[in-house]
């Protein structure tokens, strides 16, 4: 399995750059969780947009969704010209009825997952955790049979963080906020929190993404680490994991 970074940034993206957005492949089978802001424009530096075989997201927020419907238009647009009729399948909760009613268009199929099952998307199983959040959002354990990761998706401090990381190669954490900061109101964990979850989960590594656009994001590394003693990268486009 491989887990590369699309888009990391919280909220809105920098400069040629996109917020929420990682691409899974495993064999032939290529999977995007979550397509943010700009995910649209930085997936096509790295696969061809009809090369997805499924997206699957967290939840409806702007910064984790916005490039659904362009990639819908994607998806037209080249069916037309390939004189195809291939039809991607997105997979969302259905809590937001009008978030997920909106996954469907001409060439794509929201399909429902129900969060307390463990759901089968190619050569890939995932589990779910609900987490902290304004709004429903899931946390996804995400594996091929030989190797696992956690993308914590959007959520202030949950122990539950813990036990639903246990053991994983790589933890893909939300860390929008500095040590010290309340993530509690707007539903986002600190970079001291994202440390103790890898520290006491024994992930393999630690990803810190959803970064913010104040401070120094070095800092936000520097403060995990004092919780955490394995490998910590900030998250980057283009970054990859491979096990």
């Amino acid at each position: 399995m491989k887990v590369t970074v699309n888009g990391f940034w919280g909220g809105y993206p920098a400069v040629n750059s996109a917020t929420s957005s990682y691409l899974v492949t495993s064999g032939d089978f290529t999977l995007l969780v979550d397509c943010g802001s700009g995910a649209l424009a930085r997936l096509q530096s790295k696969v061809n947009v009809m090369d997805i075989d499924a997206v699957i997201l967290s939840h409806y927020h702007f910064d984790h969704v916005a490039d659904i419907g362009v990639m819908q238009y994607a998806w037209k647009v080249q069916n037309i010209l390939r004189e195809t009729e291939e039809v991607l399948p997105i997979y969302g909760h259905k809590e937001d009825q009008a978030g997920f009613e909106a996954l469907t268009h001409d060439r794509t199929e929201g399909i429902g997952y129900d969060p307390d099952q463990t759901l089968e998307v190619g050569p890939f199983t995932i589990q779910f955790m609900k987490t902290a959040h304004p709004v429903p959002c899931y946390a996804m354990r995400i594996s091929d049979g030989t190797s696992s990761f956690v993308y914590t998706a959007d959520s202030s401090y949950l122990d539950e963080f813990i036990s639903f990381s246990k053991g994983t190669d790589l933890l893909i954490t939300d860390s929008n906020f500095y040590k010290g900061m309340d993530g509690t109101n707007p539903g986002h964990m600190t970079s001291e929190e994202v440390g103790k979850i890898a520290h006491e989960a024994g992930v393999g590594k630690l990803w810190l993404s959803h970064l913010p656009h104040f401070g120094n994001v070095q800092d936000l590394k520097d403060q995990a680490a004092e919780q955490y003693g394995g490998v910590i990268e900030l998250a980057q486009e283009g970054l990859s994991f491979e096990s």
